[in-house]
């Protein structure tokens, strides 16, 4: 009877040490916001052309600038971020992912200050390009740092958080660029890599880069802050050692590296989901927003409907770090894409109709409904996943220059779509340009059922053993018993 008493005792003391354990996650979430302020930077970057244009053609600079300058202007931003991908892949390692998010606000303020006291079209020019330069470097680090703190059970929420962040920004320039002109629009834009630069400070560096660094003490310390003190640090760090030593050993040339059937894999699926995000038409329906507003017999203010916009884009964007770690990533694309496609197929139609000389006055709500439908399940699915999903898929030897890849590849299609958007509606029409969305949505549903990995509560091996398996990327009904002895992270 005592020893059984001891035993339950035990149990007890050990049940409640887990419990303690898992209820000490606050710290990767806390370091997860932090470090996605980069999202943020980059947001405000996008998301300034929308009030800083007719500002810029309404010669509040002192100089002229033309459409053609305007449309330079929105599109350097990608073009930019495309640049600084590979610079970026080639740096994390050496330098460490705290270091390099600290070191890119630099080019930001810099960027900033030459739009803000830009003597000609080419400073604005220039600015953009550094700005959009640390855009692409923050779209690769802090998917990296935010899927090396966290454990794996809440590792989909905090990879959601960069795309949240990054319409937070987005919203964040409507609002403000509402309330003053292009110079106090970038000022305040100005101000938040600086408060961004105070909080990183404040969080530890990635305990994976102080283990890369064979700094073991640096990696308990940092892996303690992010499990606390009840976490089991030294056993995970037992296995994230093991698992860097495993990677030393089997290490081979990169692009040897390239040819496993798990590199090739998550690269095709890394730089499909970056392709889709771009291709099923979230640029173009948000571009068109204030003209749909007005088609739909709306009164509101261009501002007031960009602003409401952006919103819709956070809120549900914020809906999808609730629900991706309980839904998973797979059923959220699929439901994404697939009223993606109807929405664009049916704008389509309206402008078909309109442009047809059909009477649409009793049928705006339909596109009106569209719209929106599509910026909420654009923002749960095809929004936020994408950028979580490339820092899971990769192995880890190319995993800095495979997620470069991917990145670069996503703002190439941002270029394109940007730059090249009203040219192809002049060619092709705009109801042909929104059913050309529609025909990637529907090759983007048979990518999704087909080609994505169902990644919810793997640890990194496991996503690498499923995607060197074969062709059963579907998640296993039960998991096996040994899982709980692998990595969380």
């Amino acid at each position: 009877m005592a020893s059984e008493k001891i035993a339950m005792t035990q149990r007890s003391l050990m049940e409640e040490e887990q419990s303690r354990a898992g209820n000490q996650k606050w710290t990767q979430y806390l370091a997860a916001l932090i470090a996605t302020i980069g999202g943020f930077v980059a947001g405000t970057t996008l998301g300034w052309t929308a009030p800083a244009g007719p500002m810029m053609e309404a010669d509040q600079y002192a100089f002229k600038i033309t459409n053609d300058n305007l449309a330079w202007i929105g599109a350097l931003m990608p073009l930019g971020a495309m640049l600084g991908c590979p610079v970026t892949a080639g740096l994390v390692d050496k330098l460490g992912r705290k270091n390099m998010m600290l070191m890119l606000v630099a080019p930001t303020l810099v960027g900033w200050a030459m739009i803000i006291w830009a003597e000609s079209v080419m400073w604005i020019c220039i600015g953009r390009l550094l700005t959009g330069f640390a855009g692409g470097s923050y779209s690769i680090i802090v998917p990296l740092y935010t899927s090396e703190i966290a454990e794996k059970e809440i590792r989909g929420t905090l990879g959601t958080y960069f795309q949240l962040q990054v319409t937070g920004g987005i919203l964040f320039t409507y609002i403000v660029g509402s309330k003053f002109n292009v110079f106090g629009l970038s000022i305040i834009c100005a101000i938040i890599p600086i408060v961004y630069a105070c909080l990183m400070v404040l969080i530890p560096e990635s305990p994976n880069f102080h283990l890369m660094k064979g700094d073991v003490e640096k990696a308990r310390l940092s892996l303690r802050y992010f499990r606390g003190p009840y976490g089991t640090v030294d056993q995970e760090l037992s296995i994230m050692q093991d698992s860097l030593a495993k990677t030393e050993r089997e290490r081979v040339p990169l692009m040897e590296a390239f040819q496993t059937t798990p590199a090739k894999r998550g690269l095709f699926i890394g730089v499909g989901v970056m392709l889709l995000q771009q291709f099923t038409g979230c640029n173009a329906v948000i571009f068109y927003a204030t003209f749909i507003f007005k088609e739909a017999g709306s009164a509101m203010e261009p501002n007031t409907s960009t602003i409401i916009v952006g919103l819709m884009s956070v809120i549900a964007t914020y809906i999808s770090t609730l629900v991706v770690d309980r839904l998973g990533r797979k059923i959220l694309l699929l439901c994404s894409i697939v009223v993606m496609g109807i929405c664009t197929l049916f704008i389509g139609v309206f402008f078909y109709m309109k442009e047809t000389n059909y009477d649409v006055s009793s049928i705006g709500f339909i596109p009106l409904t569209s719209m929106c439908l599509f910026l909420i399940l654009f923002s749960i699915g095809f929004g936020p996943i994408p950028w979580m999903l490339i820092g899971e898929i990769f192995p880890a030897q190319i995993k800095g220059t495979a997620c470069s890849i991917a990145c670069m590849a996503n703002w190439l299609f941002a270029f394109f779509v940007t730059k090249f958007f009203s040219t192809l509606v002049s060619a092709i029409h705009i109801y042909n340009t929104f059913w050309l969305f529609t025909l990637f949505s529907v090759l983007g549903t048979f990518f999704v059922l087909f080609i994505i990995p169902e990644t919810k509560g793997r640890t990194m091996d496991e996503i690498q053993e499923m995607l060197g398996a074969g062709n059963d990327l579907t998640p296993p009904t039960q998991v096996n018993a040994s899982m709980d002895t692998k990595e969380k992270y």
